[in-house]
């Protein structure tokens, strides 16, 4: 799936706009994705992303990179044998557009 546009709050994924945080799998969007506390990414946030075990997870932590990742959630995901990127959402969506084609999945929070 390709990301064909992304500014603070908005992203636009083949045609489709969402104004809300979104996981993107290889064959579909999960819009209006939250977070169990907020701003920082825990691991039962992952849950239905790790049961996928895709080749890389990649996750964008906002426009100002406000989402934090605690140690623990990255090394649970790394101990799956997933790699983990973790980059401003406008980084993430350059990432996950060069990557579309491996098994990704990639987790946008979309404003902050």
């Amino acid at each position: 799936m390709k990301i064909e546009y992304y500014d603070f709050g908005e992203v636009i994924v083949d045609g489709k706009e969402y104004t809300v945080d979104v996981i993107i799998y290889p064959d579909r969007v999960f819009a209006n994705w939250w977070r169990k506390a907020g701003h920082s990414l825990c691991i039962d946030d992952l849950k239905d992303v790790i049961s996928e075990k895709p080749e890389i997870i990649i996750v964008g932590t906002g426009y100002d990179g406000c989402m934090k990742i605690p140690p623990e959630t990255k090394k649970y995901i790394e101990s799956q044998n997933i790699k983990l990127i973790i980059e401003t959402t406008k980084k993430a969506i350059e990432i996950h557009n060069e990557l579309q084609f491996k098994h990704i999945i990639t987790c946008l929070h979309l404003t902050c």
